[in-house]
């Protein structure tokens, strides 16, 4: 049998077991905690009501650069099942059922695929512990993962969610609106240091207040955008309110801006202040005298989440775009929501204006990796602690 034959053989016996094991699902609800909230555990079983695998029920939540925990954990009948048989395997699988191996061990024998060599361990916690540590968290690794544990023909699987505090922002380019293929919008994302949103994201950000007329790519390959004020240039007035979805698109013809997502910084922006405005050739020289570079459209959107950078100032950003972030509205900073100010793309040679800088971090302390985050769903509000509406300046 061939090798995409026996891929088949056990894509399809997979699928069997989770039907069979959601079935079989029994839900147990603990007692509220001192703050009323439900913790809720699910086991999943097999016939004889041995407990075979046991997954987060939510999601487990960190940032960028942080470490985090994919729990997991499994049974096997009888007890004396010899641990050096026990296979366990980690995959990364995306919304077009496509499979990224990320960690494999059979006793003692351990392997880690791809990007996530030298980032990712078994927590060995005691027997029966599956769970897998991944570190200095990436913004690719945001997604849902399978934990398979194999016990000579017997196998079982399941799932856990892995989310990343963030924040999703719309871009276009200098050339204008509509301007990205797929291709083109995922390249265009990573050189502002972020990723392709989500759906999930750009809904998260839609209930947190972002309103944008202009259709953007996802990474799925959809084409959505999220109303939060209905009118009549975005679809009619008496619309409901919510994220619109074009529906997949063809992703090397079609052209249409992105929404891109992205993290925690390991650094910091700040406006360079000086005596005079610059044209963009002596920005980038500012910044690279004071020991940073300038700053990109990301890291200007992370600043303004999580840094809450407030600056009513306009300023130069790597792109040749003029913004400058504002997390406490007043009527002479642009109007009366918080958000990123876009300004446009300026004359690079002529126009003058401040600079955003960023200076990466030299302490490797500095990212916070060593705190970890793990949540379910009952216990993830939509907003974080210092959310604050998501409502760049409004295109129409």
């Amino acid at each position: 049998m061939s090798s995409k034959q026996l891929r088949d053989v056990a894509f399809g016996k997979r699928f069997s077991v989770v039907f069979i094991l959601t079935w079989a699902l029994s839900v147990t609800s603990l007692p509220a905690d001192e703050k009323g909230r439900r913790k809720v555990v699910h086991v999943l079983e097999d016939d004889s009501g041995a407990v075979i695998v046991q997954t987060a029920p939510g999601k487990v939540v960190t940032h960028r650069g942080g470490s985090i925990t994919l729990p997991c954990r499994f049974h096997h009948e009888p007890e004396n099942t010899d641990p050096a048989r026990i296979r366990i395997k980690w995959t990364k699988v995306t919304d077009a059922l496509q499979f990224e191996d990320v960690f494999v061990a059979l006793g003692r024998q351990q392997r880690v695929f791809g990007a996530y060599r030298g980032r990712v361990f078994l927590e060995q916690a005691g027997p029966g512990d599956a769970s897998v540590i991944i570190q200095n968290v990436t913004l690719e690794d945001y997604g849902r993962y399978e934990c398979e544990v194999t016990n000579d023909m017997e196998d079982d699987t399941g799932f856990v969610n892995l989310d990343l505090e963030g924040v999703v922002f719309p871009y276009y380019p200098r050339e204008g609106r509509y301007k990205l293929n797929y291709h083109q919008a995922e390249d265009a994302c990573k050189k502002q240091d972020a990723i392709l949103a989500s759906h999930s994201q750009l809904h998260k950000a839609w209930l947190e207040g972002l309103d944008w007329c202009n259709a953007g790519w996802l990474e799925d390959g959809s084409v959505q955008y999220p109303i939060a004020h209905p009118r009549d240039q975005c679809g009619r007035k008496d619309t409901p309110a919510g994220v619109r979805n074009y529906g997949y698109r063809h992703l090397d013809d079609e052209h249409y801006d992105a929404f891109c997502f992205t993290s925690k910084l390991n650094g910091k922006v700040y406006f360079l202040k000086r005596f005079k405005k610059v044209n963009y050739a002596e920005a980038m020289k500012a910044c690279v005298r004071d020991g940073s570079v300038v700053a990109n459209v990301g890291q200007l959107y992370a600043a303004w989440k999580f840094q809450l950078l407030d600056r009513c100032e306009a300023g130069w950003l790597e792109d040749g775009s003029i913004r400058y972030p504002i997390v406490n509205p007043r009527s002479r900073c642009g109007g009366a929501q918080p958000g990123v100010r876009h300004l446009g793309f300026a004359d690079k040679k002529f126009r003058l204006y401040g600079v955003y800088c960023f200076r990466k971090n030299t302490d490797k302390a500095a990212d916070g990796s060593g705190k970890t985050k793990s949540r379910g769903d009952s216990l993830i509000s939509t907003k974080s602690n210092n959310s604050i509406p998501v409502n760049a300046t409004r295109a129409i």
